[in-house]
């Protein structure tokens, strides 16, 4: 489990996104030639060449619900993805150990406890939380759509893809990118605790993908995926076919890519499926000589910190 971690002083971990949203600062890494150069988000553009750009269009829900027991007890539950059946969700609960199927918690009734904190739950109309931002951002958001990309539109997610957090509207109309879609859920987020990368289990998470979308990414020269939850879109649908469903595609070192060329993504929390993800397509040693960059060059980190794009 080594390769997944490394040291991050924690006044690097950036606790409130730039302005504007491309003045963010840009680590650029060439495969080809293994170097790196040091840009602006706002360049990204220009270093460009016939690259196709996917992004995911999936919206973050107001899925973080503050609430109370009849007992006066805090319970806060977080929304992670709708299943079947009328206004009933999978969601994680914390304190969890206390709570019983049949309880009332406002607007939530708990159905059935599914392990490891997460519970099915009934929700009375549609959520109407808090944006769930991740907890190592301590500082509130003064404006909520500052945790969405500029091109969301499929509500469903409960964290924000958030490579495409950096990008804005004159970037969007000259990259023209294509869209696709994944629910970013509880698989994006849960860290790795096994003492093998391999062990990790995914639960899957929802994804679509429209025909004639697909129809461009798959003819294209080149591909640049926005993000790691579009990389498990296009690898997914590149290996099965399916343009929608759920995917719990595990891309870990060794992993054989078919459809991602390039990659812009932002820098991941250690013990994370993400940080595995990137050391797959750039190789482990390669990575952690990124991160020792980044953090040598005091790039800011995770959510609202810089990005990195791999050519």
């Amino acid at each position: 489990m080594i390769e997944l971690d490394y040291e991050l002083p924690a006044e690097l971990i950036a606790q409130r996104p730039v302005e504007p949203r491309d003045a963010s600062r840009l680590l650029v890494y060439r495969r080809k030639s293994a170097t790196m150069e040091h840009a602006v988000f706002s360049d990204l553009p220009g270093l460009l060449r016939d690259e196709l750009v996917v992004v995911n269009d999936s919206r973050v829900i107001p899925a973080r619900l503050r609430l109370r027991r009849a007992s006066g007890g805090a319970v806060e539950i977080l929304l992670l993805e709708a299943v079947t059946g009328e206004n009933t969700w999978e969601a994680l609960a914390r304190p969890t150990r206390r709570l019983r199927a049949g309880e009332r918690l406002g607007p939530v009734e708990l159905l059935e406890p599914l392990g490891d904190g997460r519970w099915l739950v009934r929700l009375e109309g549609e959520p109407n939380g808090d944006v769930p931002l991740p907890p190592y951002i301590r500082e509130p958001l003064e404006d909520p759509e500052r945790y969405q990309t500029l091109y969301a539109r499929e509500p469903g997610s409960a964290a924000a893809p958030t490579a495409g957090l950096h990008l804005t509207a004159d970037m969007l109309a000259d990259l023209d990118p294509c869209r696709v879609t994944l629910h970013v859920g509880l698989d994006t987020f849960r860290p790795v605790v096994g003492s093998r990368l391999e062990e990790h289990v995914l639960h899957g998470e929802r994804y679509e993908v429209e025909p004639d979308v697909w129809r461009r990414i798959e003819h294209a020269r080149r591909v640049l995926a926005v993000g790691t939850t579009t990389v498990r879109v296009l690898e997914t649908v590149a290996r099965s076919g399916e343009l929608n469903g759920r995917t719990t595609l595990f891309v870990t070192p060794g992993f054989s890519f078919r459809r991602v060329d390039a990659l812009l993504t932002n820098f991941h929390l250690p013990r994370s499926t993400l940080l595995g993800l990137v050391m797959a397509f750039v190789g482990v040693e390669e990575t952690k000589e990124i991160y020792r960059t980044a953090v040598d060059q005091r790039y800011r980190f995770y959510s609202f910190g810089d990005a990195m794009v791999v050519l």
